[in-house]
């Protein structure tokens, strides 16, 4: 069970900062290392407050030293009520750029508040200040990550560490959604409007759709997933690919099976094609903003494929 902080002792006190410095530097050296390949200018700010801390916690150790001695009990923030969980975004890969810049602030100020009622709970002057200058320190801190930032990230290398960013969200994001969304769209055209034209049925036409898309889905997520492991490519984690594909493939053609739960086969026929025209142009779109394509030859490539499925589902349904 967490321990209230009015309840510790000194020594906890003390043996709880020691812990929590340790923890932030090994949290802000793994962020470097994690940093390093895409993204080096952030990665150098972050080693910077690795030394930081390591410099805090061997000040705090000697004062620990003499006055309760060598041994230092093993007392974590967990163990405290009060502190904050963090999200471990430190060992998300890739790690996002914003997210822990926003927990490097985060922890300096949780640190910086820690300090301050520590020291108010102590009765040894020379810890006290130790403590109070502790506060100070982390306040500059803030004000250091917020320097370093200022003058290692200039507007060149920011730039460039956006651009790495843009590229790993396409790499990991846009390319297999696209692709799930791109073979939903196109692939689940020719069974619904076959069995569209087939049956005359709008609910037929629509289980039949549901289960393309469905299907389909699951298809495309396992091949994603299974395409490669992102360790050579720097496409991301399998399991995410697949997931984001499996549902912009299953997305993709559930947008042109709804309107088929509309019951008059005709008016629901007729909004299904609107459906397809707007999905056709929303890829067209996608891969003109992130595959710098033009708009024109994406429309071209996107809607001629899609028309000739089209074409291909009403021709076979109509057939009997």
């Amino acid at each position: 069970m967490a321990k209230r902080f009015k309840d510790l002792t000194e020594r906890e006190i003390l043996a709880l900062a020691i812990s929590s410095e340790e923890d932030d530097a090994r949290i802000y050296a793994d962020v470097a290392e994690g940093l390093k390949a895409d993204f080096p200018a952030t990665a150098g700010m972050f080693q910077e407050m690795v030394k930081e801390e390591t410099e805090h916690r061997h000040v705090l150790a000697e004062m620990y030293r003499k006055r309760f001695g060598d041994h230092v009990p093993l007392i974590r923030r967990g163990d405290v009520k009060g502190f904050l969980f963090h999200k471990p975004v430190w060992l998300v890969k890739p790690l996002g750029i914003n997210a822990v810049r926003k927990l490097a602030a985060t922890m300096e100020l949780e640190t910086r508040r820690f300090y301050e009622r520590a020291a108010a709970k102590m009765t040894d002057l020379p810890t006290r200040q130790l403590l109070i200058d502790l506060a100070e320190a982390e306040r500059k801190h803030s004000d250091i990550a917020a320097s370093l930032e200022k003058n290692a990230l200039t507007p060149d290398v920011r730039a460039e560490e956006d651009a790495a960013h843009r590229r790993l969200f396409v790499l990991q994001i846009v390319q297999p959604g696209l692709a799930g969304l791109m073979d939903g769209s196109v692939s689940t055209l020719a069974p619904v409007f076959a069995a569209a034209f087939a049956t005359h049925d709008s609910i037929d036409a629509f289980r039949v759709g549901l289960a393309a898309s469905v299907g389909a889905g699951i298809s495309m997520g396992f091949a994603e997933a299974l395409s490669d492991d992102g360790s050579l490519t720097g496409r991301g984690k399998p399991l995410l690919r697949g997931v984001v594909c499996g549902l912009m493939t299953t997305a993709g053609g559930i947008g042109h099976t709804l309107p088929y739960l509309i019951r008059n086969f005709y008016t629901a026929t007729a909004v299904a094609v609107v459906v397809v025209t707007f999905e056709l142009l929303i890829i067209s779109w996608i891969r003109k903003r992130y595959m710098d394509t033009q708009f024109l030859s994406a429309a071209i490539q996107v809607i001629v494929g899609g028309v000739l499925v089209f074409i291909t589902g009403i021709i076979i349904g109509s057939a009997g």
